[in-house]
C-alpha cells in the first residue's frame, strides 16, 4: 500500500523493549563494528583505461581497414576467376579449330594425291593410245593402206571389195583419232583437278599453319589467366591471415577494456558496500547511544523500538538485472508503511489507521514505492509516492511489459500501489500492513493500463 506521510502521535514504550533493544543493540553493533572489511580490490586508472580502449578501438579501425582491402582482394578475385574461364573457352575453341584445320588438311593431301594419280594415269592412257595409233598406221603404211592414200584402195577384186576397204580403213582411223581425242580432253581435265587439288592443299596447310598458332596464343593467354588468378588467391589467403590476426587481438584488446572496466565496477561496488556498512556502525552506534541515555534517564520513552541489524543486499547497479537482485535481496522483510529509502529498509510511520493497528511504526521494512526507490537507487532517484514514479520513466503498453518494468494500480482516485515486474506473469512487491516483501502473481484486477520503463 502507499504511503503519504501522516504526524505521527506519541505512545509510550515499555521500559522492558527499551533495556533489551539496548542490549540488542549493543551486541549488534559490537558484532557490526568488529568485522574487518574485506580489502578493495584493484581499481585500474582512468589512463590505463583510455589507454586499453585507444588500442581496441586502433584495432577495430585496422579491422576495417583489412576487411575492405579483403573485398577487394576478392572483387579482383572473382574477375580474375572470370577471365580465366573466358580464357580456358578461347583455348577450347582454338584447339577445335585447329583439329578442324587438320582434318580438312588431311582431306586436302588425299584428294591431291588421288588427283596426281588420275592425271598420271590420262598421260599414260593417251600415251598407249598414241603408241597404238602410230602402230597402226606403220602398219597400214608398211602395207599399203595409208589412210587417206590411193595405194590402200589398190588390190581391190571388185568395187564391192573397194568400198568395203575403204570403210574399214576409214572407221578404224577414225576410231583411233577420236579415242585419242577424248583422252587429250581427259588428260586437260585430270590435270586442272591436279592443280586445284594442290592448290586445295595449300589453301588447308596454310589454315592449319594458323589454327595451330591461334591455338598457341590462346593456350599462352589461358597460362597467364591461371598464373594472375593463382597470384591473386594467393594474396587474398595473406590478406585474410592479416585480417584473423589482427581480429585475434582486437579481441584481446576488448578483453582487456572489460577486464578493466569490470575491474572499476567492482571497485565502485566495494566503495558502495562499504559506505553502507559505515553508516549502518555509524547507525547502530547512535541507536545504543540513544538507548543508553534512555535507559539512564528511566521512565518512559515515545522512541520506536531499534530496528534488527538488515541483511545484505545486491549492489546498486544500473542494469535490470541489478535492480531485480537488489528488490529481491529484502525478500521475507517486513512491509512497513512509510518505510524505505535508497540506502535499504527503514522504520515505518504512523497513520492513525491500518498500519497503526499492524504497528507498522515499530517495524524495519519497506512500504510499496520505498521498495522500488531501493530497487533504482542505481539507476535515478525515485520520490516516495507511486503516483508519481509512475510518470518517472517511458510509458509503455502492459502487452509490451517486460521484465524490470514498474506495474501500478489504481483507478478514478490516484495511484494506490506499485510493484516490479519478473517476468513470466510473476512480480515482486510490498503488498501491505501484516505482510512481507514476496514474489507474487501479476493481478490484473485494478492494474493501469501502461507499465513504467526505466531501463531501456
Amino acid at each position: 500500500m502507499e504511503a503519504v506521510p501522516r504526524r505521527q502521535s506519541g505512545g509510550a514504550i515499555p521500559r522492558l523493549l527499551v533495556v533489551g533493544a539496548f542490549g540488542l543493540v549493543a551486541l549488534l553493533g559490537a558484532a557490526g563494528t568488529g568485522v574487518a572489511a574485506p580489502p578493495p580490490p584493484p581499481n585500474p586508472s582512468d589512463s590505463e583505461i583510455d589507454a586499453s580502449r585507444a588500442e581496441a578501438n586502433a584495432r577495430a579501425g585496422e579491422v576495417g581497414q583489412l576487411t575492405n582491402q579483403l573485398a577487394a582482394a576478392e572483387s579482383k578475385l572473382s574477375e580474375l576467376q572470370a577471365d580465366v574461364e573466358l580464357k580456358m573457352e578461347e583455348a577450347n575453341k582454338a584447339l577445335v579449330d585447329m583439329q578442324t584445320a587438320q582434318d580438312a588438311a588431311g582431306q586436302a593431301r588425299l584428294d591431291a594425291e588421288a588427283a596426281r594419280r588420275e592425271s598420271d594415269a590420262a598421260v599414260g592412257a593417251i600415251e598407249i593410245a598414241r603408241q597404238n595409233l602410230d602402230r597402226f598406221i606403220a602398219g597400214s603404211y608398211q602395207q599399203g593402206s595409208t589412210i587417206g592414200s590411193m595405194s590402200a584402195y589398190i588390190g581391190s577384186d571388185s568395187p564391192k571389195d573397194l568400198l568395203a576397204r575403204a570403210q574399214m580403213l576409214n572407221a578404224v582411223g577414225g576410231s583411233q583419232l577420236h579415242a585419242l581425242e577424248e583422252m587429250r580432253r581427259a588428260q586437260a581435265e585430270k590435270a586442272n583437278k591436279d592443280a586445284a587439288a594442290r592448290k586445295a592443299l595449300e589453301i588447308a596447310e596454310q589454315k592449319q599453319a594458323a589454327a595451330e598458332r591461334a591455338k598457341g596464343t590462346a593456350d599462352a593467354a589461358q597460362a597467364a589467366a591461371v598464373h594472375a588468378q593463382e597470384s591473386q588467391q594467393s594474396q587474398a589467403a595473406q590478406l585474410e591471415a592479416n585480417k584473423q590476426s589482427v581480429e585475434q587481438r582486437l579481441f584481446q584488446a576488448q578483453e582487456k577494456v572489460s577486464g578493466l572496466q569490470g575491474q572499476r565496477q567492482r571497485y565502485q561496488d566495494w566503495l558502495a558496500q562499504k559506505q553502507r556498512e559505515d553508516e549502518e556502525r555509524a547507525r547502530q552506534a547512535a541507536l545504543a547511544a540513544a538507548a543508553s541515555q534512555g535507559n539512564q534517564g528511566g521512565g518512559g520513552n515515545n522512541d520506536p523500538a531499534p530496528p534488527p541489524r538488515g541483511r545484505p543486499s545486491a549492489p546498486a547497479g544500473a542494469s535490470v538485472e541489478a535492480v531485480i537482485a537488489r528488490a529481491m535481496s529484502q525478500l521475507g522483510l517486513p512491509y512497513a508503511w512509510g518505510g524505505g529509502n535508497a540506502s535499504g529498509p527503514t522504520r515505518g510511520i504512523r497513520d492513525g489507521g491500518v498500519a497503526d493497528r499492524f504497528g507498522d511504526y515499530r517495524k524495519i521494512g519497506f512500504d510499496c514505492s520505498g521498495l522500488m526507490i531501493y530497487a533504482f537507487a542505481g539507476v535515478r532517484s525515485l520520490p516516495h509516492y507511486s503516483g508519481y514514479q509512475y510518470h518517472a520513466g517511458r510509458k509503455v503498453p502492459l502487452s509490451q511489459m517486460r521484465r524490470g518494468d514498474m506495474l501500478f494500480w489504481g483507478g478514478g482516485g490516484g495511484i494506490h500501489h506499485v510493484a516490479l515486474y519478473l517476468g513470466n506473469g510473476q512480480m515482486v512487491e510490498a503488498p501491505q500492513s501484516g505482510s512481507v516483501v514476496k514474489v507474487s502473481p501479476v493481478r490484473y484486477g485494478g492494474i493501469m493500463p501502461y507499465a513504467t520503463r526505466l531501463i531501456g
